[in-house]
């Protein structure tokens, strides 16, 4: 966009340049030329009123105002940061129109101070506060559609099929006997898990782990994010409560025996809500630890309120 070059001048304040009485003249004509309904006009002689007295804040922001109206945002935007920009108390109505321009733009965190400016001194400012909700809402909705945009490709990554990736005949018929389909699937299991099966060796276990560092993950990384997704869904479900500092106590607050504790440490649970975030089939996955620790590790949970993770939670 051409900018006119009044834009260079706009702003200096030396009294020298400073002819009051000729921008006064000039708005006068501006005024008349936007009751005709010549807009054209208008801009032209706001220009030159501008020119006449650059600290003409009036002027300038009536110019910025008809050039906004125009759709000549660009230069709109440039003048009413300018009506801002000034030693004397910024202009309300330049702050708002800004604030309205900056948020057509997703520029939000600059509305906002915008209109904080507005508010700082006039709390009550009806078409501040409004625009305020308008812009905060506009703000959450664009962070909901951000997460439901990352939650839809993260899905389609997960559901990827293995046999969508180089990987040799052998650990495609491995995975394939353990039912190990997707991706998803394979980010469920961890190490030890695939090196415990028959015929699958430390050379098939390099070769997926080099495949999924490529796509920044790893095995196990599904275990992890569900125990996360479980605790954050005990936070929520007990926020508020005396739960909350349930949740927080050492095992060891669980006295549990020597064999049942260190299949825990195995697993890296430190708190109660760590614990309460496994299964019974995790647990029952872990080397030497039986029904008879299962049923300890429930019953001491039971004492406190709490339970091992269903499948479905």
């Amino acid at each position: 966009m051409a900018h006119d070059p009044l834009d260079t001048v706009i702003g200096v304040t030396d009294s020298s340049r400073r002819d009051t009485a000729a921008s006064a003249k000039h708005v006068a004509a501006a005024v008349k030329c936007d009751a005709s309904g010549d807009r054209g006009g208008a801009v032209a002689e706001y220009r030159k009123a501008v020119n006449a007295d650059p600290a003409n804040v009036d002027a300038l922001f009536k110019l910025a105002y008809q050039l906004d109206l125009m759709g000549e945002e660009d230069e709109a935007l440039a003048l009413y940061e300018q009506c801002c920009d000034t030693p004397a108390a910024p202009n309300v109505n330049a702050l708002l129109n800004l604030a309205v321009l900056y948020e057509d733009r997703g520029d939000y965190a600059l509305a906002e101070r915008c209109l904080k400016q507005v508010l700082d001194t006039r709390p009550n400012h009806l078409r501040a506060r409004l625009y305020m909700r308008d812009i905060q809402a506009s703000r959450e909705m664009v962070v909901v559609e951000e997460q439901d945009r990352d939650i839809f490709k993260r899905k389609a990554m997960l559901d990827t099929p293995v046999t969508d990736f180089e990987l040799s005949v052998r650990a495609r018929t491995c995975l394939k006997k353990m039912n190990i389909r997707t991706l998803g699937d394979l980010l469920k299991i961890t190490e030890a898990e695939l090196l415990s099966y028959k015929n699958f060796g430390d050379s098939s276990l390099t070769e997926i782990k080099k495949m999924l560092t490529a796509k920044g993950l790893r095995l196990g990384q599904g275990l992890e994010d569900a125990h996360r997704q479980a605790r954050r869904a005990l936070m929520e479900q007990y926020k508020g409560t005396d739960k909350m500092a349930v949740l927080a106590k050492p095992i060891s607050e669980l006295n549990l025996s020597v064999r049942a504790r260190k299949a825990v440490q195995l697993m890296s649970c430190t708190t109660l809500g760590d614990l309460a975030s496994h299964t019974e089939a995790e647990l029952m996955g872990i080397k030497n630890f039986g029904a008879t620790s299962l049923k300890e590790v429930k019953d001491r949970l039971t004492e406190f309120g709490l339970s091992l993770r269903t499948l479905d939670a």
